[in-house]
C-alpha cells in the first residue's frame, strides 16, 4: 500500500492503515513531512507555526490528536474586533467605514444562505468590490477576503465565495477567533503533530521521493518516483488537485478528475512570525495586537503568544500582495510589516529577537496555500471536492473532507476516510 504525500491527511491515512496490519509506504517529494504544516523552534526556545496552525471551534479530531500526541492547547488572546490600521491612523471598531464593510459582509452571508445567482459564477470578487462605495470600506473588504481565501480576487468568483461561506457555516465561523475557525493554538506548534506522526511511522515515510507517474490497473499500482519504482496493491493520493496534476497517470484519469485538476490552482500566502523576549504589547490593560493592515501590502496580524512564552506576532499576507513581497529580501519584508505597527505598539516592535517567514506559493512541493481554489466560471474546485476512487486509486487531502474542508480538521477527517475506503476494498477483495 502506498500513500502519496506526507501531509496531515497522508500521515493519518498511513497510520490508520498500519494499525490494521497493512504494509504501507508514504512517498513525500520534500525533505520533510508536514505538507502545508510546518513548525520551527525560535532562538528563544519557543515553537512557532509557519503553516497551518489554528484549532477551530468544533475541530474535535484535531483536539483529540493533539491530546493523544501530548500537545497543549491554549486559547487565542483576542479582542472583540481587530484594529483597522491605515497609515498611522486607526479606524474605530464602530465607524462609517467598518459599518459599511459589515453591511456588505452580511449581504454576502444572506446571499450565500439563499443561494448565489448564476451570474456570480463569472463575476469575480474584485469586480464585485469595485461597486462598493467608499475607498476605505472597499479596501477593508479586499483585505478580509484576500487573507481569508488566499486567492487573487480577480481569479475567484463571487459564486465560489458564496458557496464557501455556505459550506463553512457562515462568515462568522470563517473569520472569528473566539468561537470560530481561529479559536486556539498549540504550545508545541501544530506542525509538531505531523512530525510526531512521521516519527511513529518510522522508515515507512520516504522523503525525497517525488512521484512522477502512476500506472494503475486491476492488479494494483506502479508508482515511479525520482528515487525508484514502487509496486503496491492500492495508493492514496493525498496531495491537492493542482499538485496531483503534475503526476502522469496511465491510463488517464476520468474526465471529471482531470477537470478538477485543470480547473483549480493553489492560493498565494506569505506568513511570518516575529518573536520577542516578552509580549510587551500586553503591558497595558486590554491592549491587544490583532490588526487588519490596509496599506499595501495588506494583511492581518495576530498575537499567537503561548502561555508563559516569549511574544509572538503572526503576519499573514495573501494573494497578489503576497507575491509583491517576493521582490524584497527578508529584512525588507520584516521592516515593511513591522514599521506599520510602531504607532500602535511602540518602537520596540521593530527589533524582534528573531524573524521567521515562509512564502508558500514559492514552495515547489506544496505549490501554495491555504487550499486549492476554483478557476472562475467553473465549479470543479468547490468544497468539498470529490474523492470517488478510480480503480485502485483513492483520494485524500483537506479539500475532500465532508466537514471543515480546508482546515487541519478536514485533513484528519479525509485521511481517516481514505483509510476506511482502502480497508473495506481490501476486505471485499479477500472474500
Amino acid at each position: 500500500m502506498a500513500v502519496v504525500g506526507a501531509g496531515m491527511s497522508g500521515l493519518i491515512a498511513a497510520r490508520e492503515l498500519g494499525r490494521q496490519g497493512i504494509d504501507v509506504l508514504v512517498l513525500e517529494s520534500a525533505d520533510r513531512p508536514g505538507g502545508r504544516m510546518m513548525a520551527e523552534t525560535s532562538p528563544l526556545g519557543s515553537r512557532l507555526d509557519l503553516g497551518g496552525q489554528w484549532l477551530g471551534h468544533g475541530h474535535h479530531r484535531f483536539a483529540a490528536l493533539a491530546a493523544e500526541l501530548g500537545a497543549e492547547v491554549f486559547p487565542m488572546r483576542t479582542p472583540k474586533a481587530p484594529g483597522v490600521i491605515e497609515g498611522s491612523g486607526r479606524t474605530a471598531a464602530v465607524s462609517p467605514t467598518t459599518l459599511a464593510a459589515v453591511g456588505v459582509l452580511l449581504a454576502w452571508q444572506l446571499r450565500a444562505e439563499r443561494g448565489a445567482p448564476e451570474k456570480w459564477a463569472s463575476q469575480t470578487v474584485d469586480e464585485w468590490l469595485r461597486r462598493v462605495p467608499g475607498r476605505t470600506s472597499r479596501r477593508l473588504l479586499e483585505v478580509i477576503a484576500s487573507v481569508s481565501l488566499t486567492a487573487d480576487l480577480d481569479r475567484f468568483s463571487m459564486h465560489a465565495l458564496a458557496e464557501a461561506v455556505r459550506y463553512q457555516g457562515g462568515l462568522m465561523a470563517m473569520l472569528s477567533t473566539k468561537g470560530g475557525a481561529q479559536e486556539s493554538l498549540l504550545v508545541e506548534g501544530a506542525g509538531t503533530l505531523p512530525e510526531r506522526l512521521a516519527t511513529g511511522l518510522g522508515a515507512r515515510v520516504l522523503t525525497g521521493h517525488r512521484v512522477t507517474s502512476i500506472h494503475h490497473d486491476d492488479g494494483g499500482v506502479t508508482l515511479h518516483t525520482t528515487s525508484g519504482t514502487i509496486r503496491a496493491d492500492k495508493a492514496v493520493v493525498s496531495v491537492p488537485p493542482p499538485v496531483s496534476a503534475r503526476i502522469d497517470y496511465d491510463p488517464p484519469l476520468p474526465a471529471s478528475r482531470t477537470a478538477l485538476e485543470k480547473n483549480t490552482y493553489m492560493g498565494s500566502v506569505y506568513k511570518a512570525i516575529a518573536v520577542y523576549e516578552r509580549p510587551f504589547w500586553r503591558d497595558r490593560k486590554k491592549s491587544y495586537a490583532e490588526f487588519l493592515l490596509l496599506d499595501h501590502p495588506g494583511g492581518a496580524v495576530f498575537d499567537t503568544t503561548s502561555p508563559d512564552g516569549p511574544g509572538h506576532l503572526c503576519f499573514l499576507v495573501a494573494g497578489a500582495e503576497a507575491r509583491e513581497l517576493d521582490r524584497l529580501d527578508s529584512a525588507g519584508r520584516s521592516q515593511a510589516l513591522l514599521r506599520r505597527l510602531v504607532p500602535h505598539l511602540g518602537p520596540a516592535v521593530l527589533t524582534p529577537a528573531s524573524w521567521h517567514e515562509k512564502s508558500w506559493h514559492l514552495d515547489e512541493h506544496v505549490g501554495g496555500g491555504y487550499t486549492a481554489l476554483a478557476v472562475p466560471g467553473t465549479t470543479d474546485g468547490y468544497l468539498p471536492m470529490p474523492s470517488r476512487p478510480v480503480g485502485p486509486l483513492h483520494w485524500a487531502g483537506t479539500e475532500t473532507a465532508r466537514e471543515h474542508a480546508g482546515y487541519i480538521e478536514g485533513a484528519i477527517e479525509s485521511g481517516e476516510r481514505a483509510a476506511r475506503e482502502v480497508i473495506e476494498s481490501l476486505s471485499r477483495t479477500a472474500r
